[in-house]
């Protein structure tokens, strides 16, 4: 695919118009949302499946440490499995916030797709708990995971890497400014 470096450069150059299409007020919500969620005594719960569990987890860590706002993921091989055979794995997630979310959450859901049935499942059970949901996608505008976020961070791409990358970027970048106003206060 890359075996030329105009094809490589078209790469990097669609992924770099990608980035730049969070919206900033949509971002300046979200900084706000999780600087409050902290002042609220709440926490940042997020998961995802594969590539967007390992961003689930990467940004919890940093979101905690970096930014000073409680943050936990649900990427454990043990929890995930756990409640996979107990519940089915359409269902784990949703049950794993029964038992781990509070009132004052906030639930981000990652899926490229926005169509995993443990995903959607979960995001309904989050609007069910009052909890606010943020939710990250790709490839359809018209995905299901979307439709019931509050706030939508949406990719316009097909592909998993460019849609995975974006998503991670935008979520740290956040992460960086909740970092910087905390530094000023």
């Amino acid at each position: 695919m890359y075996e030329n470096e105009t094809k490589l450069a078209e790469y990097f150059h669609q992924l770099s118009k990608l980035l730049t299409t969070l919206d900033h007020g949509v971002f300046k919500i979200l900084v706000e949302k999780f600087m409050n969620v902290h002042d609220a005594g709440g926490k940042v719960i997020l998961a995802g499946n594969g590539g967007s569990a390992a961003i689930s987890s990467h940004v919890a860590v940093d979101l905690t440490k970096a930014a000073r706002v409680r943050a936990t993921n649900f990427s454990d091989a043990d929890m995930i499995t756990c409640f996979s055979n107990d519940y089915g794995y359409e269902h784990w997630l949703e049950n794993a916030l029964n038992f781990y979310a509070d009132k004052n959450d906030v639930v981000v859901l990652i899926s490229s797709s926005g169509q995993s049935s443990n995903m959607v499942n979960a995001a309904k059970y989050a609007v069910n708990m009052g909890l606010d949901l943020v939710t990250l996608t790709g490839f359809s505008r018209d995905n299901p995971l979307k439709d019931l976020g509050q706030i939508n961070l949406w990719v316009n791409s097909k592909m998993y890497n460019h849609i995975e990358t974006v998503h991670q970027t935008w979520l740290l970048a956040v992460v960086d400014a909740i970092a910087a106003l905390r530094v000023k206060l």
